[in-house]
């Protein structure tokens, strides 16, 4: 995968062709197989959320056993849902977090399973606005415990432009699988074709070129014979089948989805925008070595350095050998206490990079 292009940006998903495998080989088990896949276990509370158009997000919550010491609103990447956020929604209430989360417009729950993918006119900015609504709902429900974003992949995009139109509702961020920043020059040429790929399909249209173009090589340093098309999500074989088998996971977004996503990502890049983030406010980005979406850590690097640039408080962790879900990864645990670390400090008010 080339270092500069926005399909780096936006890999959060995988090549076309092995999704539709994958939803074709769960669309044809027997019904109760189908049904499990489907319905993947949750010790969540569903929330009610409404949007700023009166759109209903699929919204779940977990509480800690007592008091909560800290709120974590959690942001998904493209081409899944919120249930998968299971194993860390536990870890962070153990540790007495109230953990938050939603499935974004054109994902999981909230679309359906007609309408993955597509967010919906300005749904980009409208998923902004959901976020804002599932935080101001989890402070109002805990008064005064200090609150962090988690946003992963897609999540993290979200996540980089919500800090500086609504970082005041924040305490911490933390970046996870994050595709950082792409050149301002070479990220032109995709944002040119998804604008064209929509004049040809219509915004809620599926377009294989830009499925090929941007998603075709996440999968390339990993391709073997027997290979899903998913192992650059993860080391762990269990893990990618998961992935495989669910299917509310896999797509990408459609051609206006993915104009809305690039407008945003060139969005966050703005000097202007960077320079509203609130300065004190910490932030924590890891991301797996081996992750494709970053370029070769480039693109990453090319956000840190903005960041720090404009004075914020960045904390960097890269994992040696780390795919792209660094929550579904062989070193999970590891992933989990240094991201509990780091929430505690911040909780605290001192933030000092997790060890490692």
């Amino acid at each position: 995968m080339s270092t500069d292009t926005t399909a780096d940006t936006v890999a959060g998903t995988a090549a076309k062709t092995a999704a539709k495998t994958a939803a074709e080989t769960v669309a044809n088990t027997a019904p109760e197989t189908h049904e499990a896949a489907v319905a993947e276990a949750t010790t969540g509370e569903e929330i009610d959320l409404v949007g700023d158009d009166g759109t209903r997000s699929y919204a779940l919550r977990w509480l800690p056993s007592g008091p909560a010491r800290g709120i974590v609103a959690l942001a998904h990447g493209m081409g899944e849902h919120i249930r998968r956020y299971e194993t860390v929604a536990r870890a962070l209430t153990t540790a007495g977090y109230a953990v938050y989360g939603k499935d974004h417009r054109g994902h999981g729950r909230t679309a359906g399973p007609d309408h993955l993918g597509d967010v919906g006119v300005d749904g980009w900015n409208l998923n902004l606005g959901d976020m804002r609504t599932l935080i101001e709902l989890a402070r109002s429900a805990h008064p005064g415990a200090p609150t962090i974003l988690l946003g992963h992949s897609m999540g993290a995009m979200l996540s980089q432009q919500f800090i500086y139109r609504y970082g005041y509702l924040l305490d911490g961020i933390a970046l996870s699988g994050s595709p950082g920043f792409a050149h301002p020059v070479l990220s032109l040429i995709p944002r040119v074709l998804a604008l064209f790929e929509r004049w040809r399909h219509g915004h809620a249209g599926e377009s294989e070129l830009l499925q090929d173009t941007l998603f075709g090589k996440s999968n390339e340093p990993f391709d073997e014979p027997d290979a899903t098309g998913f192992e650059w999500l993860s080391r762990d074989p269990a893990e990618v089948q998961k992935y495989v088998d669910d299917p509310e996971c896999g797509f990408v977004l459609r051609a206006g989805s993915l104009v809305e996503l690039f407008s945003g990502a060139r969005e966050a890049t703005r000097r202007g925008n960077l320079a509203t983030i609130p300065k004190t406010l910490p932030i924590y980005v890891f991301s797996g070595a081996e992750d494709p979406v970053h370029g070769e850590q480039a693109n990453l690097n090319r956000m840190v350095s903005a960041y720090r640039s404009y004075g914020l408080n960045l904390d960097l962790k890269v994992y040696p050998g780390g795919r792209h879900e660094l929550f579904n990864e062989t070193n999970q645990d590891e992933v989990l206490t240094d991201l509990t670390a780091w929430l505690d400090q911040v909780v605290a008010g001192a933030v000092r990079t997790p060890a490692g």
